[in-house]
């Protein structure tokens, strides 16, 4: 048998060498399409955090603003300003919930449940107010 001849081999060393350059050029620029996307990946991840922290520094504010509302000398300085002529309800006006707030919204919410299958009980609540001029 005869060897192949020499540009034969050239040929084939030639061709296999050009493989080599598109597969490592293929690599490089998968590479670099993944360092793309996790660049961009991290630049959302920024922007949602930024944009979840300006979200709480307003819902801090918020809260704020509904604490200083609630406080008893503010409301007692808008009742005065806006003469609606409210006053502080008196001792037996107020009733005491013995149960946890969390309990207590249990058992009613459970109560409406379990009522809108019963016979219809009907309940309601009758709140004391005074009207001072």
């Amino acid at each position: 048998m005869k060897p192949p001849p020499a540009n034969a081999l050239v040929s084939k060393l030639l061709a296999l060498t050009l493989l080599l350059l598109v597969f490592a050029g293929t690599l490089g620029l998968g590479a670099v399409w993944v360092r793309q996307e996790i660049f961009q990946t991290a630049n959302r991840s920024r922007v949602l955090q930024s944009r979840l922290a300006d979200v709480e520094r307003r819902l801090d504010e918020v809260n704020a603003d509904v604490a200083t509302a609630l406080n008893p000398d503010a409301l007692l300085r808008q009742n005065q300003a806006m003469r609606l002529g409210l006053v502080a309800p008196r001792e037996p006006q107020v009733e005491r919930v013995a149960l946890s707030p969390e309990l207590r919204l249990a058992s009613k919410r459970s109560r409406e449940i379990f009522a809108a299958a019963g016979a219809g009980t009907v309940s309601f609540q009758v709140v004391a107010a005074s009207y001072q001029r």
